[in-house]
């Protein structure tokens, strides 16, 4: 695939300038690639003032060149980083699921048809949020698939790569400077920037992000935005554009990820939880007959990690005690309740998620270590139970610090249990986990299960 500076080169190569508000169509004009008016690709920049609505904007060149050479289509596709999208429809968009509660489909429903208006009528912005597999990244392609089939150029890019490519340009072998890629994206006909929340939040990139949501909304550009990201933990001044009223429609897809069953069945490790299937909140055990400082600790816990359960918004929780004290149970209660409803959830003890990442280099594993490593890192909703128990080579340290860091960084729903005080942490971890914007820690203080008056069991 060529580098985005390439692609977003042969977008505006050929762009003709041409005076007034309506460009007129010559006489006697042959093929597309001799068109004098835009050189064959459609599209020319008008010659207005600034204060003109079309200042600075792409219009179709008049000749309707997407109706005349089909095969124009497929040169877009390429150039807007859409091929492997292909097949991202609205036809082959799915309404409805089993997995899916009513309220779900209605959301999904509203979705589909708010995606729908505005590719027939690409103005303003669109901002869909929700979590992974929850389609928003397929609504977005099929509005680009859509306006491509009108003749439109598109770029669809994630924006973790559209940074990476931006920071490219500073490089002494660098094709292209910054300022010239920079404003070929921001200018683009329709931007699709996916997984927006998903970068590295540096003062760097937040700066760009902001100046580029800037120019798009004070030109009220089209943009489609996908994020599975808490809104209201973003940048303020990103953050304000995103959600201003008269500018964006804002879509919210809560709904299960139908490809978990997939996902199970290609990596042993989403079956983890198998095992922990009878640890349910209702099988937790509040002894009536303990002292009332006890009770209030558990009852407390208890809610907790029931709130938890319906209310993430990007935080991290801590579930601390002794051995014993029901720390995995209300986990994997967690995690249970979350696969119920068809998320994808990882659950697994930290010494056995070292294990899972080191046997990746036996020459038998059918997967690579980095493929392991993305599933944690990635996973939508992780459970890491005795965090602190695993074998402290500087290797496992690492590797441990990798995940927790980038999950940290991004805000992504995590339960972590531990039975050591968090100050015995590993120094880069314990700072994380002592973040209150982030995490919130709960101790069980009550006394294990087998010393819980008549409760024997765990």
């Amino acid at each position: 695939m060529k580098p985005l500076r390439n692609r977003l080169n042969d977008m505006t190569t050929g762009i003709s300038r041409v005076s007034g508000s309506t460009p007129e169509i010559p006489d006697g004009i042959g093929d597309d690639a001799a068109c004098p008016i835009c050189g064959g690709l459609g599209y020319v920049r008008v010659d207005v003032p600034v204060d003109h609505p079309y200042f600075g904007k792409l219009i179709a060149c008049p000749r309707d060149h997407h109706l005349k050479n089909p095969a124009r289509q497929e040169t877009l596709r390429k150039l807007g980083n859409l091929e492997a999208m292909a097949d991202k429809t609205f036809t082959s968009f799915m309404v409805e699921h089993t997995l899916w509660q009513p309220e779900e489909e209605v959301a999904v429903n509203s979705a589909y048809k708010a995606a729908a208006e505005f590719a027939q009528n690409p103005a303003g912005w669109l901002l869909f949020e929700g979590g992974y597999g929850a389609g928003k990244t397929h609504l977005s392609a099929a509005i680009a698939n859509h306006r491509l089939e009108q003749g439109d150029s598109v770029l669809f890019i994630t924006t973790p790569d559209l940074l990476d490519h931006l920071r490219a340009t500073y490089a002494p072998n660098s094709e292209e400077g910054y300022d010239q890629l920079f404003e070929r994206v921001r200018n683009t006909r329709l931007l699709i920037l996916d997984d927006l929340g998903t970068e590295n939040p540096s003062a760097w990139a937040q700066e760009k992000l902001f100046q580029l949501f800037n120019h798009r909304s004070m030109f009220k550009l089209p943009t489609i935005i996908t994020t599975n990201a808490d809104v209201e933990r973003l940048d303020g001044r990103i953050k304000s554009r995103l959600l201003d009223q008269a500018l964006t429609r804002r879509i919210t897809l809560n709904v299960a990820d139908f490809r978990v069953n997939e996902r199970r069945e290609r990596d042993p490790i989403y079956n983890n939880l198998d095992a922990y299937r009878h640890m349910r909140f209702e099988s937790f055990r509040v002894d009536a007959a303990s002292p009332p400082d006890e009770r209030r600790n558990l009852e407390n816990v208890l809610a907790i990690t029931q709130s938890y359960v319906q209310d993430q918004r990007g935080h991290w929780l801590i579930l601390g005690g002794s051995v014993g004290g029901g720390k995995t149970h209300l986990a994997a209660s967690i995690a249970n309740a979350w696969r119920d409803v068809g998320r994808e959830v990882v659950f697994i003890t930290v010494p056995d998620l070292l294990d899972y990442l080191r046997t990746a280099f036996e020459p038998s594993a059918r997967t690579s270590l980095d493929h392991r490593f993305q599933i944690i890192r990635n996973a939508p909703f992780l459970v890491l139970d005795d965090l602190g128990t695993e074998n402290a080579t500087s290797w496992a340290r690492e590797k441990l610090f990798q995940i927790l860091d980038y999950r940290y960084l991004r805000r992504i729903p995590t339960v972590i249990t531990i039975s050591k005080s968090i100050e015995e942490m590993d120094a880069r971890v314990r700072v994380r986990l002592l973040d209150e914007n982030v995490c919130t820690v709960r101790m069980i203080t009550a006394p294990p299960y087998a010393m819980r008056g008549a409760n024997k069991r765990r």
